[in-house]
């Protein structure tokens, strides 16, 4: 096994991979910016190296500062987490020059479906349904009309760079599409320097389901799907497993033709395709290359650790995992604790944690990097824990959930949790009667 892991990211997820880190007998090694220097993950950790200033391009996107860590630390391997540089495929390209393990697939197929026009494409020519839009990226307002015209509006303009909502617009009608479709190539550019977009049929009442899948040289096995339906603005609030909507015939098309995809693309490591769902019928979205937000959902019905799995598969090449070793048992559900005023349309708020107490018992998991006298900064993601609980049944997983919430105490931010009081006592939620737009359309809010 690896001896020591440099961690190329911060806070929960860091914490994370220290953890499973820790319980292989492997060392770790953390990066951390100026003003990190007492975060969690950095007292966790085996050895921490500061890598720049608090601007994340000074720090956590400094490949050359990573690479210096590295050489400094003598580790072998580097996990990305998620976000930052885990998507990056010029960082996973030096590190393979440089013989250096990175945990996660290939450059080349980081960056063939890090591409949303082309992941479209490889999809499609491996048997997975695909949105009706364009074939390729548009530049032209003529073109992009013509488009518009063919598959009837809405339409959504995405950027073929990125996600998260950014250089994504949803238009209704003809009146606005040019303003609009200006808008996301300009987001496009200055959020993924890419100004290249895309065009497909908007959805206006689906379901965001994903299928989690491992795979290695000698497999592709898939751990079931995920439903992450309740969001804000393309950006999930809560996700849980199994969803309460598909059938047993739909997600046994869905998880086929899922692993036939990764199967013959040669994908190592963790990854998840997302789908749109509607009226029951799936189609593809995106492929996300790395460890996502929502895994330990996953984890909970599973009883499978993805990180140990994804340092499994990095050192050997190969999954240990058997298909027939996969069965989910019960019901998980996440609520992503932010530190956020939802009544002020979501706006971070940064500050000392004074009071910190976190929820516990039986089949409750807490994903953090939180505690009393910790410093919320301004300059990252606003994510600050997870709130993982399971039960037998989708009820029992709701109940434990409102019950953890209750007990979850953190004083001197503001953060997400009254928020996730609310939405986990809508009778919406309680009946599985939404979609991605509930929340923005309904204001819910």
């Amino acid at each position: 096994m690896f001896k020591k892991i440099l961690i190329a990211n911060r806070g929960e997820i860091a914490v994370r991979v220290i953890r499973a880190c820790k319980e292989w007998g492997i060392s770790t090694v953390a990066i951390h910016s100026d003003v990190d220097r007492e975060s969690m993950h950095v007292k966790l950790a085996d050895e921490s190296v500061c890598v720049g200033p608090h601007q994340p391009s000074n720090s956590y996107l400094n490949i050359p500062a990573i690479m210096s860590a590295i050489e400094l630390t003598d580790a072998e391997a580097v996990h990305p987490g998620y976000g930052f540089l885990s998507e990056n495929f010029n960082f996973a390209k030096i590190l393979e020059e440089n013989n250096i393990k990175f945990i996660g697939p290939s450059s080349r197929l980081i960056k063939m479906m890090g591409d949303k026009i082309q992941a479209k494409k490889v999809a499609k020519e491996n048997g997975l349904p695909v949105i009706e839009g364009s074939n390729g990226g548009v530049s032209k307002i003529d073109e992009a009309k013509e488009i518009c015209k063919k598959i009837g509006f809405p339409v959504l303009i995405k950027a073929a760079g990125g996600g998260g909502g950014k250089g994504m617009k949803i238009v209704y009608n003809e009146d606005k599409f040019e303003e609009l479709f200006l808008a996301a190539k300009s987001e496009a550019k200055k959020f993924f320097a890419n100004d290249e977009v895309y065009i497909e049929k908007f959805f206006q009442n689906p379901r965001h389901i994903e299928v989690q899948v491992l795979s290695g040289e000698n497999r592709t096995v898939h751990l079931h799907e995920r439903d992450c339906s309740i969001q804000r603005r393309h950006q999930k609030l809560i996700e849980e497993t199994p969803s309460p909507i598909l059938t047993n015939e739909v997600r046994n098309e869905l998880f086929e033709k899922t692993v036939n995809m990764v199967s013959k693309i040669g994908y190592k490591g963790a990854g998840t395709v997302e789908f749109i769902y509607e009226n029951g019928k799936f189609y593809f979205l995106e492929m996300n290359t790395r460890i996502q937000v929502e895994h330990p959902v996953t984890e909970m019905v599973t009883g499978i650790d993805i990180i140990k799995e994804q340092i499994w598969i990095a050192f050997t090449g190969n999954t240990a995992l058997e298909q027939n070793d996969i069965v989910p048992r019960g019901h998980a559900i996440e609520c992503r604790i932010n530190a956020e005023d939802a009544s002020k349309n979501f706006q971070p708020s940064p500050g000392t944690i004074t009071m910190c107490h976190q929820p516990s018992g039986f089949r409750t998991r807490v994903d953090g990097a939180i505690y009393q006298g910790y410093k919320v900064t301004p300059f990252y993601d606003s994510l600050i824990c997870k709130l993982v609980c399971h039960g037998r049944n989708r009820q029992e997983a709701i109940q434990r959930m409102v019950r953890s919430l209750d007990e979850f105490v953190i004083e001197g931010i503001t953060t997400t949790i009254d928020l996730h009081r609310k939405l986990l006592n809508h009778k919406k939620f309680l009946e599985s009667d939404f979609n991605v737009s509930w929340l923005d359309k309904d204001k819910v809010i």
